[in-house]
Parts: structure tokens; C-alpha cells; sequence
């Protein structure tokens, strides 16, 4: 790999992983840790006569670099989040179709248009869980019968070629879902370490990776593995030790960088309302053991520069603040499997959830028509836009088209009252 930093500058990759018959047929190669391209470099591109590729993406080898400084931050962060083609194995669960009814690529497209600095991926990009059902088999050969799940193929199917010109366009930061657990030998599992991972490998899959850190200048993004939390999703609260451990690393670090933002990252939201009735108790939100893992922490919570958690999970886009030191949770799971029901957001804003209890100050819920006579409370395929303004941020909510639907939410600068004023 070749870029600019003053004269140009070729690094030699480093080998990960070596092809492991017909589900993994790739050699997988980094520049990773071992020769980090600096800060400041720019025209970054693979050295097309070393490459031994038969098709080479993106077309020329040229790769998107951090425009931000040490000292400065990304303007604008898009979120996309559980992405993939949903393809069950049971055969009375409906099958999502993925040649005419799937928008990612469509989302993706949209971003990669808008250039934005930096993208974050919140999670699940496999759902090809039984391939055979597909009606786009004949554009996926290696992706077409159920013992192909999670293969390279389908890997390339479900994320790599929509995904292309946003790869092309910007940075990405992954983050693991649910569905890139360890379930089986040469599963979704598997195919995250041996392609999407921060820490790449070869062959082996782990449960719960300690966090990992990215510096975007003066914004970190932590990234807590939650693609185990409580598996089932039954508010059970088991693990609560092993989650507790995590958010106490996260924040060691942002103590140790208090003057700068944190973000947490982490696919399974710590505060999102999945229903709420007209009065208060009446509420289903997730997650119990992630909530119950920050209030097990040395803090007792998360630490005041932690100014935000983005999630995905529940395909929905949501925003939930609290008005206090708790950091507002942004749910972004809407940008491709097939969506969920929301809540009412007026009833999701008498609920008290977390621990300790904290009534919900504010939620916006993208949601067809829940003003309705009945409400229409199904999701809206599209993804989440942050634009760093005078300090702080804009939230907006953007359709598949890249247009902005409902309002724009600007982050309070308090870290005692995070809450966002929506306009």
C-alpha cells in the first residue's frame, strides 16, 4: 500500500488469515498496527502489481483516510445499522426480499454521495441465515444454499458489494452484532474476525473481546461487544459482572482523556423503549444487563464525558434522552432487515427505565404515521446523521433517499443535562 505524508510512502501488509476451503477461499492482509498510516496522509491506494486479485474493489485501489486532525474532530458522522438481507431458516418466518425490497444499498449509496467524514456501522451485517431462500441467488454464486450461510460469498453479499462505494467514500467504524455471535465453527462468529473485526484473526472467535478504542482527533469512539448480552433477549441480567468489567475500562479512558467526547458504541442500545402504554410502568425496553452493568460500575455510572451511546439491534431509529448525566442512547438499527413496531413517543415520555430509575425526557421514534387513527407505528428505512456544529451536535434522521425526515436535534453542551433541543 502506497499513500502521501510528505513523499510518498509504500508499507508492506500484513498476512491475518489464509483461505480455508470453499467457505473461507480469501488470504486476508492489513496494514493494521505493525504500520499505521499517519494522520495527515493523503492519496492512499493498493499497489495493483502486488495485489494478486483477480477483480480489485474499490475500482483503482484508492482507499478513503481520516480528514480530521489530532486536534480536530470529524464534521459528519452518518450511522447505518443492521444492514443484511433477512433470510430465515425456519420456513413459516417470512422471507425479506432482497432483490427489490432491501435498501441497503440504496442507504449506502446515499452516504457515500454525501461524503460524509466518517461512517459507524452499529451492527448485524449476516442474516443470510438459509441463503436458498434468496431471490437475488443468481448475482451471489458461493451464496445460494443454506450450508453457505455466513461464507465469504454471502459476506460479500450481504455487506462488501453494496457497501462498495461507501467503502470507497469514507472511513467505516464496525461494530459487531448479534448476528456475528459465536454460535457454530464457520459461522457469522468467524466471518467478523476473519474480515470486519478491529482485531482481525485467523480461525477463533471470542465471546467478549475486551473494548476497543478509535481516536478521531479529539471524539473516541468506544466500542463495547454486546453481540452475547443476554442472547435471548429476556431481560436476564447473568452477566452482568463481565459487562460491568467492560463499561469500568470505558471509563477509565475517558477519565483519562477528560477533555474530549466519548462516544460508546455497543450493538444492543442500554436505554431504548421498544413499546410504551398511556401510563407509567407500562414500558418494554432493552437492555436490562447492559443497564444494570453500567449502575455495577466502580462510577455507578457512565462518565460525564461520555456524551453519547449509539446502538442499533431494534430496527428502528430512536433517540431517548434523559436531561440528566445520563448520555442520550441514538438507536440506529433501520437501514436494511425488515422493521420493527415502535412506541408512541408521548407515552414513551412518562416512563421511568434504567437503574436508577430515570424518566424519559425526551424520544423521537421514526415511525410511518403514529398520529394515525390507528397509528402506524412501523419503522422508516434510513440511517442517522451527527454534524459537529460550535462544539456540539446535530442530529438528523435521513431517508433512503438521503433526504431529512422530521426534525433536526441539537446536543446540549451540559454534561449534567445531555438532553437535545429538536427544532
Amino acid at each position: 500500500m502506497s499513500y502521501t505524508h510528505g513523499t510518498q510512502v509504500t508499507v508492506p501488509l500484513h498476512l491475518v488469515s489464509t483461505p480455508t476451503g470453499a467457505h473461507f477461499p480469501t488470504t486476508v492482509c492489513e496494514s493494521g498496527k505493525k504500520t499505521p498510516v499517519p494522520l495527515g496522509a493523503t492519496n492512499a491506494q493498493l499497489v495493483l502489481t502486488t495485489v494478486q486479485a483477480s477483480t480489485l474493489h474499490p475500482t483503482g485501489g484508492h482507499l478513503p483516510l481520516p480528514k480530521w486532525t489530532t486536534t480536530t474532530r470529524p464534521s459528519t458522522i452518518d450511522v447505518i445499522g443492521d444492514t443484511g438481507c433477512e433470510l430465515p431458516v425456519k420456513p413459516t418466518d417470512p422471507a425479506q426480499h432482497c432483490a427489490t425490497a432491501w435498501p441497503f444499498k440504496p442507504i449506502a449509496d446515499s452516504v457515500a454521495r454525501a461524503a460524509p467524514d466518517l461512517v459507524i456501522h452499529t451492527g448485524d451485517y449476516l442474516y443470510r441465515n438459509d441463503p436458498g431462500r434468496a431471490d437475488d441467488k443468481a448475482r451471489n454464486p458461493g451464496c445460494t444454499m443454506r450450508a453457505d450461510a455466513s461464507s465469504w460469498a454471502c459476506v460479500v453479499a450481504d455487506f462488501f458489494r453494496p457497501a462498495e462505494a461507501l467503502l470507497a467514500a469514507a472511513p467505516v467504524a464496525l461494530t459487531r452484532g448479534n448476528h456475528e455471535d459465536c454460535t457454530h465453527p464457520g459461522g457469522a462468529g468467524d466471518a467478523w474476525f476473519r474480515y470486519l473485526a478491529d482485531e482481525l484473526r485467523d480461525g477463533s472467535c471470542s465471546r467478549f473481546p475486551a473494548p476497543e478504542t478509535i481516536r478521531a482527533g479529539t471524539l473516541n469512539l468506544v466500542s463495547v461487544d454486546s453481540s452475547y448480552a443476554d442472547p435471548t433477549d429476556s431481560g436476564d441480567t447473568t452477566q452482568v459482572n463481565t459487562y460491568a468489567q467492560q463499561f469500568d475500562m470505558v471509563n477509565q479512558a475517558a477519565q483519562h482523556r477528560s477533555s474530549e467526547d466519548f462516544f460508546v458504541v455497543t450493538h444492543k442500545p442500554v436505554w431504548m423503549v421498544k413499546a410504551a402504554g398511556p401510563t407509567t410502568s407500562h414500558v418494554e425496553w432493552v437492555t436490562h444487563v447492559l443497564d444494570d452493568a453500567v449502575a455495577h460500575t466502580a462510577l455507578g455510572r457512565l462518565a460525564n464525558n461520555v456524551r453519547m451511546v449509539l446502538s442499533g439491534h431494534i430496527h428502528l431509529y430512536q433517540m431517548l434522552d434523559f436531561n440528566t448525566g445520563r448520555p442520550p442512547q441514538l438507536t440506529v438499527g433501520s437501514s436494511g432487515g425488515p422493521l420493527d413496531q415502535g412506541p408512541i413517543d408521548s407515552n414513551a415520555m412518562i416512563q421511568q427505565i434504567g437503574t436508577p430509575w430515570e424518566i424519559v425526557h425526551k424520544s423521537l421514534t421514526q415511525e410511518e404515521d403514529p398520529t394515525a387513527n390507528p397509528p402506524r407505528q412501523a419503522g422508516v428505512f434510513g440511517y442517522g446523521q451527527l454534524h459537529h456544529n460550535n462544539g456540539t451536535w446535530d442530529l438528523t434522521f435521513h431517508r433512503t433517499d438521503g433526504s431529512v425526515r422530521g426534525q433536526i436535534c441539537t446536543l446540549s453542551t451540559s454534561l449534567t443535562k445531555k438532553s437535545f433541543n429538536c427544532h
